[in-house]
């Protein structure tokens, strides 16, 4: 029987090519671009859950409330990790992380590279894979340094390296404790290239052990039978215990537990709570998938149901020959499943080809374990679920068929004014509509986000670390850039214009309450020149300037929303304290974006330098008139000059601006590539129906040729069916649309508008796709010669 079955299906395959072609082309992009948003998916939910004790992992956060807003932060005080560990037995270990940067030597090799300082508990916790050394002895030794693999490589050109010495910054030797295995992309940690002792870290006399200071990370391993809830509700108020009198109010102060299930997905705060995040992203990338999925079943059932006119006299003869309903039903979706498997062959080669493109446009390595039976059933089951979705619509459809008025041939499917298979049709327009708007809003927010004033000119500014003696030789080293004619200003800074350098609270003026207090304040700190190098405006007073005000060193300038936020009709010559410090006002600058362009602009407070800003950077802007490359070759030979140990490492203003778009310019992009791709499938469907409906109207547009109807109203007349299926979708569609994008805007305080212009712009753009679709088989339908069509009668 199903060798029957199997024949028959080729039959039919064979006899309407067209069609048979249009369903598997489209149920193959379909299945494609579906199971490659399924392989991002999987990615995205397997982040840093992959630990053997992941249910048991916590990273501790912080939550505070500060001028009535509540607030989560997720690094901690140095001390909190060993008080945890020491005084609650449900917890079973802990570990403190701090992210470091380096230069390693070793073998004459030279590497800056990012790592972290770690607790030894920390390799227990992660249980990441040594290929040396010992899980409890690697981070024991003060003067022991773990290396990924790759690091090893590049160091030494081998992994076999346990017991060699590394150099930091040309200063303290390390011997090599052990050896890890290269992370995976989807862990947090992926990008640590080596892991240092925290004992080192202290010995160093770096960092503080202050309550009050909150740098490190904080991670616990909870006992096997221990409850979050319960351990989260006994160390509530830990850090509040020990402020107490080092902060004027702790009453807010507390904090929590973070699984670490949710750390990649469920990083947005919202009123001092982690809600979602990433997640978000997942889910409409999970609807996206399910939606293309659905378009392309949606064009197997209406090309099949469209061709029920040719399989009604097969269908009537088997019910005469004494045929059931079932067996009917069996053969059909036995007919689709084979059209499935067809799909998903071509399906495969699609996705080989495409896979590489993915991962560069979203910075990820997925891929297809072709080596795993799991992933064959999967593929399997995905397939035969493909078939059974999409076939089993026409199959009960095509076994309904009468018998009686098949064989008296007065069988014809029904003509309503709003039928199933309209309604599938209105389906299709409605998802492609609902993408198209997302693509149009994501974009827009993406522009409208790049086009705001930034507050600074971006131009040949660049940013420098002051490596090793750099910092011992800043003015000469000011002083010959600006002599060589590779910069036309220099000024030193606590850190790059483009990040958050550091943050504070709890600064009084006069007039200011208790409540001001809470509000916190980005902070950067500067010599001099910082409005020539930067491109800032300023506003009032004067600039920050040690060179000819040396009282400048507790000097500060105030951004436009920090005099807001202070309430200061006068700010200049206003005396600022914070802890036992005063800062005078010597300045206003107008706002400039520090951190995320989609977000509003907060206090700033721009201060010289003095014991609590050091300044370790250098901003550099370089010469016009000169070519990029000529600058960086003088500037780099400068910087070996006073520091040869160290290679020159620098990174542009604009390419770090440009990299904060990076996240929504990934959604965009994707949004678009599966828009285009469901309007693809859409119009495969489209011009099927459109095939369909000009062959079964054939003899009437002969008579209309006959009498007189001219081609643009016969194109028209086929035509205008699908438009008005395209309006009633779009009238579905559009609120769809403005609501799920109006849901994602709220996450951005800088955002735009969703304005009548992208409606009728995705109005425009559907109508277009629909003319060009159908009119293509419209005109050939209007040009064929009346005889013709009326002859075959």
């Amino acid at each position: 029987m199903l060798l029957n079955y199997w024949k028959i299906a080729l039959r039919n395959l064979l006899r309407a090519k067209g069609f048979a072609f249009i369903n598997i082309a489209g149920l193959a992009v379909g299945m494609a671009a579906s199971a490659l948003i399924y392989l991002w998916i999987q990615s995205e939910q397997t982040y840093d859950r992959f630990y053997t004790k992941t249910d048991r992992l916590f990273q501790v956060y912080n939550r505070d409330t500060f001028s009535g807003e509540t607030k989560a932060w997720e690094t901690t005080p140095r001390p909190l990790a060993p008080y945890l560990t020491a005084h609650y037995p449900d917890i079973e270990a802990s570990a403190r992380f701090r992210p470091t940067s380096f230069l390693l030597t070793a073998d004459g090799r030279h590497l800056n590279a990012s790592g972290a300082f770690a607790d030894p508990a920390f390799l227990n916790l992660f249980d990441f894979p040594l290929m040396a050394g010992t899980v409890q002895s690697a981070l024991r030794e003060p003067t022991g340094i773990v290396l990924t693999e790759s690091m090893a490589i590049r160091l030494f050109g081998r992994t076999e390296v346990t017991g060699q010495s590394v150099q930091l910054n040309h200063e303290d030797s390390f011997l090599v404790t052990g050896v890890l295995k290269d992370l995976p992309d989807n862990s947090r940690f992926s990008e640590v290239d080596y892991l240092l002792p925290y004992a080192y870290f202290i010995a160093k006399g770096w960092g503080s052990d202050e309550w009050s200071s909150n740098n490190d990370y904080s991670f616990v391993l909870l006992k096997p039978k221990a409850s979050a809830d319960a351990v989260n509700a006994k160390i509530k108020s830990v850090t509040a215990r020990q402020l107490k009198g080092v902060l004027d109010d702790v009453s807010h102060r507390e904090i929590f537990l973070h699984p670490a299930s949710k750390w990649h997905l469920y990083a947005r705060q919202e009123n001092g709570q982690l809600v979602d995040g990433q997640i978000v992203t997942v889910r409409l990338f999970a609807v996206i998938a399910a939606l293309i999925l659905l378009v392309a079943a949606v064009n197997f059932v209406n090309l099949s149901t469209a061709g029920s006119e040719k399989r009604a006299k097969e269908i009537g003869v088997r019910k005469v020959a004494g045929a059931r309903k079932s067996s009917l039903i069996f053969q059909f979706l036995c007919e689709s499943v084979i059209l499935a498997m067809l799909a998903g062959i071509l399906a495969l080669g699609f996705l080989m080809l495409s896979v590489p493109l993915f991962n560069d446009i979203t910075g990820k390595q997925v891929s297809f374990a072709f080596d795993s039976a799991g992933f064959w059933l999967a593929a399997i089951a995905f397939v035969l679920f493909t078939g059974l979705l999409a076939g089993s619509y026409p199959a009960l459809y095509l076994a309904g068929f009468q018998p009686i008025r098949i064989m008296k041939g007065s069988f014809r499917p029904a003509q309503a004014a709003f039928s199933p298979r309209k309604g599938l049709v209105v389906m299709q327009f409605t998802f492609a509509i609902i993408l198209i708007i997302g693509t149009l809003v994501i974009k827009q927010q993406i522009t409208y986000a790049r086009e705001r004033e930034s507050g600074y000119n971006q131009h040949n500014l660049l940013f420098s670390y002051l490596n090793g003696a750099l910092s011992s030789h800043s003015t000469a080293l000011r002083q010959e850039l600006l002599k060589s004619g590779a910069a036309v200003s220099v000024s030193q800074s606590m850190g790059p214009m483009t990040d958050i350098n550091t943050r504070q609270w709890g600064l009084s003026w006069r007039g200011s309450t208790k409540a001001d207090k809470d509000i916190e304040f980005d902070r950067f700190g500067t010599d001099a020149h910082f409005l020539q190098t930067t491109g800032t405006k300023l506003v009032a007073g004067r600039e920050i300037d040690i060179y000819r005000y040396p009282a400048d060193s507790n000097a500060v300038m105030l951004n436009e929303t920090a005099v807001k936020a202070m309430r200061l009709e006068q700010p200049l010559g206003t005396t600022v304290r914070f802890l036992s410090q005063d800062w005078h006002v010597v300045g206003v600058v107008k706002d400039f974006i520090f951190s995320s362009p989609y977000e509003a602009i907060n206090p700033v407070i721009v201060s010289g330098p003095n014991k609590s800003v050091e300044l370790t950077w250098v901003s550099i802007r370089l010469n016009p008139t000169h070519s990029v490359a000529r600058n960086l070759e003088t500037a780099e030979a400068i910087f070996k000059k006073y520091e040869p140990g160290y290679p020159f490492e620098y990174a542009f203003a604009d390419e770090s601006y440009k990299a904060k778009f990076a996240s929504e310019q990934r959604i965009g992009v994707l949004t678009g590539l599966f828009s285009g791709l469901t309007i693809f499938i859409t119009c495969l469907g489209l011009f099927g129906l459109a095939a369909y409906t000009a062959r079964q109207r054939t003899k009437e547009i002969g008579i209309r040729k006959v009498l007189g109807a001219s081609v643009s109203s016969i194109i028209q007349l086929l035509s205008g069916g699908f438009l008005k299926l395209m309006l009633v979708a779009f009238l579905i569609g559009a609120p769809i649309g403005w609501y799920v994008l109006n849901q994602w805007l709220a996450d951005y305080a800088y955002r735009i508008t969703i304005g009548p212009g992208i409606f009728l712009l995705t109005l425009l753009a559907a109508t277009v796709i629909v003319v060009i679709t159908v009119s293509s088989q419209a005109i050939r339908a209007a040009l064929v010669n009346p005889v013709k069509s009326l002859r075959s009668e």
